[in-house]
């Protein structure tokens, strides 16, 4: 058997810029080295771990001198965790990098003219900021490096956090998570105190067995919180034990206002096709912006930053430029939130999205807010939005779209480009794809404006809005 060829450690090695998935970069040799959890301007040395003829990825190995651009990571699951991988880079400086990211993307991908980009918004809130979160369970503990060189022998290999990149049937047991309120850590921390002690199976994703799968937290700026439990149920006891844990999650925390289960017995967790069970309370609950109520589901997808969505959404409503006289269409509307948010400001305001319950809520969102100028339609978008919708009803003035991660359907560019409309109004959370998109819509419409909007600190992702306006 061949034997694998050691690689080498790279000493002395500066860190020079910020690169994509929320690494930074080296340079050696004339390769680019890619290397996580380090800052420009450290100095350090690098074990490689895969070289390539033009690029390496390494690792750090020893940090020789720190950078003044460093900032001390407050989390202990930190470098492990996988998530929010800037936390040991300032925020002034997560900012810059964002913006450069809108810069490159829009100039190395859309390869389209572009005026100055407005400087990004950043977020008031850089923990504690989000509105939701979802932990997993697994009999399959993840086990840090510092547990494997301590010889520790830990006989509880269950596990309640969040899985870990590359291992797929992997937990890393969460303590402390302050992307949430610290309520949300008490519950998590609760259920898996009272899992173990009740000895209730944690789930084996590679034999799709265990009754506790997952569970997804929810609050909201009005005071609510939901908890939705995910189980598979085989056996009357599992049920029993499934009941009487959320009994006890409902004794100990009273300020859940909505306590949800679901029995899948899927191999994967997503829930959109299941039963959603109300076990106490109400099976949503609301937010609150700018006097507006929205009411969200289990199902339902709100932007998870809510102080940042505000912000978010008054940019594309000012982009959108709206008298008073526009026919518009809100396109991947999810609960009707940017709908619901522009109508005062449309003659009509027309909401598509894929999600049906979403659409209910969108509904909802109107009628309790007394709105009755829009409109929702559910199915999937390239199917809806075709030139025989248009020309039932009506062409739009302004097209708002927020589409996901993919971006858009080459159909639904088709249409929109059909559709003629003489502002659309783009918020994307990829600016890789939203360049793309906005390379197919050059030919007809003119980027005007962009304003980018940090949703997610000590993350890389960011939050981009573009302003198209049709060519003379």
């Amino acid at each position: 058997m061949r034997k694998k060829k050691e690689l080498p450690i790279l000493e002395n090695i500066e860190i020079t810029a910020i690169a994509a998935e929320g690494k930074a970069l080296a340079r050696v040799d004339d390769r680019v080295v890619f290397v996580p959890y380090v800052v420009p301007g450290d100095v350090v040395d690098l074990q490689v771990k895969r070289k390539k003829h033009s690029y390496m990825e390494a690792v750090c190995v020893k940090i020789h001198k720190y950078s003044p651009l460093r900032d001390t990571p407050k989390c202990q699951h930190y470098g492990v965790c996988g998530g929010c991988k800037w936390q040991c880079l300032k925020y002034e400086e997560q900012l810059k990098a964002k913006q450069q990211q809108i810069i490159d993307n829009l100039t190395r991908i859309g390869k389209i003219e572009i005026p100055e980009v407005s400087p990004i918004l950043g977020s008031e809130k850089i923990f504690e900021y989000r509105n939701k979160l979802e932990f997993g369970f697994s009999n399959r503990r993840w086990m840090t490096e510092k547990e494997i060189s301590a010889g520790e022998d830990i006989t509880n290999k269950n596990a309640l956090g969040f899985h870990i990149t590359g291992a797929f049937d992997k937990i890393l047991d969460i303590e402390q998570c302050h992307l949430m309120s610290n309520i949300t850590n008490d519950i998590r921390n609760f259920i898996r105190d009272y899992a173990l002690e009740k000895s209730l199976t944690f789930y084996d994703l590679r034999l799709n067995q265990g009754l506790l799968r997952s569970m997804m937290l929810r609050d909201s700026n009005t005071g609510e919180l939901m908890v939705l439990m995910q189980f598979r149920i085989d056996t009357k006891e599992d049920k029993a034990n499934a009941l009487e844990l959320l009994q006890a999650v409902a004794d100990r925390f009273p300020e859940i206002t909505s306590l949800l289960y679901v029995d899948n017995h899927k191999c994967n967790d997503t829930f959109g096709d299941q039963e959603i069970i109300c076990f106490k309370g109400t099976d949503f609950i609301y937010e609150e912006m700018e006097g507006l109520k929205f009411k969200v589901g289990p199902k339902s997808f709100y932007q998870t930053n809510t102080d940042q969505a505000y912000n978010l959404y008054k940019v594309a409503r000012d982009f959108a430029g709206l008298t008073g006289n526009e026919l518009v269409y809100d396109l991947y509307t999810g609960t009707g939130t940017i709908a619901n948010f522009v109508s005062k400001k449309a003659k009509k305001v027309i909401g598509i999205e894929y999600v049906p319950e979403a659409i209910e809520d969108a509904k909802v969102n109107s009628q309790i807010n007394n709105i009755d100028n829009t409109l929702f339609f559910a199915g999937d978008m390239k199917d809806i939005l075709n030139k025989d919708f248009i020309n039932q009803y009506g062409r739009p003035e302004v097209i708002i779209t927020d589409p996901p991660r993919a971006g858009m359907h080459q159909d639904v560019i088709d249409t929109i480009l059909f559709a003629s409309p003489d502002r659309i109004v783009y918020v994307s959370c990829n600016p890789a794809t939203q360049a793309r998109d906005l390379q197919l819509l050059d030919t007809d419409y003119k980027v005007i404006k962009i304003q980018p909007v940090d949703m997610f600190p000590h993350t890389q992702h960011v939050e981009n809005v573009v302003l198209l306006e049709k060519r003379k």
